[in-house]
Formats: C-alpha cells, sequence, structure tokens
C-alpha cells in the first residue's frame, strides 16, 4: 500500500523533478528545508525512508528516485529516473535517430574501453559506420556538447565518460546489452567503467577508483580483496570536494 505524502514530499520531488540529480550533501539540504518549510519533523537519518515514501507513490508511474555513486569523487548521488523505458529509447523525444545512434557508438566505446573513457577523435572516426544519416563533423561536436550539458556524457580534456546520471538510468540497460564487457566493482557490486583491474591473470578484479581509495586507505602494503597479490596501481587519494560533472 502507497505510503502517505505530504506537502514536504511533494516539494521534495517537485526540486528533484527539475534537477534531474542531486547528491547526498545537496539531498539531505534539500530535505531539511522541505521539513522546515512544512513544520515537518526532520530526522537526519532518515533521509532513505523520506525517499522511499516518495518512491512508493511513484511506482504506479514508473518512476524512481535511485541512489547511485560517481565514479569520479566516490560521493552519492539522488537521481529521478524513468522505470518504464529501460534503454535509450528514453532520449527519442529530445534526440534524432541518428543521433542516438551515434551515442550508442560513444556508449560502445566507453564500455569496451578498459578505462571508461571514449576520445572525441574516436567517436569522429565512428560516424563513418553510421547505418542511419551520417552526421558532419559540426553535428557530432555540437550533438556532443548537448549530451554533455544535459547530463549524459561528462567531458575533459577531449575525452569523454558517462555521467553519474547516465550510469545511474541506464544500468539495466548497460547490464544486459553488454553482459561480457560491463565490470562490475569488487567492493561496491555496481557496474564500473573508471577502474583499476588486478593483474594477476587468474583474479582480474576490478575496482572503482573511489572504493579503491578508501579499500587501501591507511594499508602499508596494499594487497588485493579477491586473491592477495600485490596490488601495483598507484592508490588514488580519497577525495573530498565536490565535483561539478555528474
Amino acid at each position: 500500500m502507497a505510503r502517505q505524502l505530504g506537502d514536504s514530499h511533494r516539494r521534495f520531488l517537485q526540486t528533484l523533478m527539475a534537477v534531474g540529480i542531486t547528491d547526498e550533501q545537496e539531498a539531505r539540504a534539500l530535505y531539511q528545508h522541505c521539513c522546515d518549510a512544512h513544520k515537518m519533523q526532520c530526522i537526519p537519518d532518515k533521509l532513505d525512508e523520506f525517499i522511499e515514501a516518495i518512491n512508493s507513490r511513484l511506482q504506479p508511474m514508473f518512476m524512481q528516485i535511485r541512489k547511485g555513486m560517481s565514479e569520479e569523487n566516490g560521493h552519492q548521488y539522488y537521481a529521478l529516473v524513468n522505470m518504464a523505458e529501460t534503454d535509450i529509447t528514453r532520449m527519442t523525444s529530445d534526440y534524432a535517430d541518428n543521433e542516438l545512434e551515434l551515442f550508442r557508438k560513444t556508449l560502445d566505446l566507453i564500455v569496451s574501453s578498459e578505462n571508461g573513457k571514449a576520445s572525441s577523435t574516436d567517436i569522429l572516426n565512428s560516424t563513418d559506420t553510421m547505418t542511419s544519416k551520417k552526421l558532419k563533423k559540426s553535428e557530432t561536436e555540437h550533438l556532443l556538447t548537448r549530451l554533455v550539458q544535459d547530463k549524459w556524457l561528462c567531458e575533459r580534456r577531449g575525452e569523454y565518460t558517462l555521467s553519474t546520471r547516465c550510469v545511474i538510468e541506464m544500468e539495466p540497460y548497460i547490464r544486459t546489452m553488454y553482459q561480457d564487457q560491463v565490470k562490475v566493482c569488487h567492493i561496491c557490486h555496481n557496474i564500473a567503467f573508471q577502474c583499476q583491474i588486478c593483474e594477476n591473470p587468474s583474479c582480474g578484479i576490478k575496482i572503482h577508483n573511489p572504493c579503491v581509495a578508501r579499500y587501501f586507505k591507511g594499508r602499508v602494503e596494499p594487497r588485493c580483496p579477491a586473491c592477495d597479490d600485490f596490488w601495483p596501481h598507484e592508490i588514488p587519494e580519497v577525495r573530498g570536494l565536490r565535483s561539478q560533472s555528474r
């Protein structure tokens, strides 16, 4: 049975509908604000229960507020996702068929890469194999800019990665379409694109960069949590700064 929603729940949902995605710190601040505005008791450790009450009412509409981690900084994010459409067809109202085809090709490049990235050059070259109307170089560059602005991709120094929003929303599709290629983090068990891999051929587990930072923090000699071999990769620092990329 769906739980009763109050004005504080509705305000929270309306705000998230407007922004699409928010990090945990912002979500907690919004939770506090909504409770204060409608004179409801705010219990700091009950944010997930507050969101679950909203989700119980969203279920008949095939919507859900879903939680996921940023591969860049390890922060938790909340995103409002459409559960009725589990693939790229959810983007059809905003993008033309040939634009969606190029997004799929970009997704192919990112999933199949070792570092979870696709260069602008490789994306531009992939237009040569398009089956729909081929995009010109300027059109491709404009499309990539739009995909970043719409928070499907992130870009840094000419390399593109999937945004946190995209990973959260597209995870069922990615797991289904790339069963033999998708990587899963040994620590958090979520899909992993930007990760480190154990170099033991008989092991080969993958760990998100932020999960690596947290797991090996303070360990004198980092060893693989699965096979106990020495972990040869550079251990990143736990990042405390909030990222603007989502």
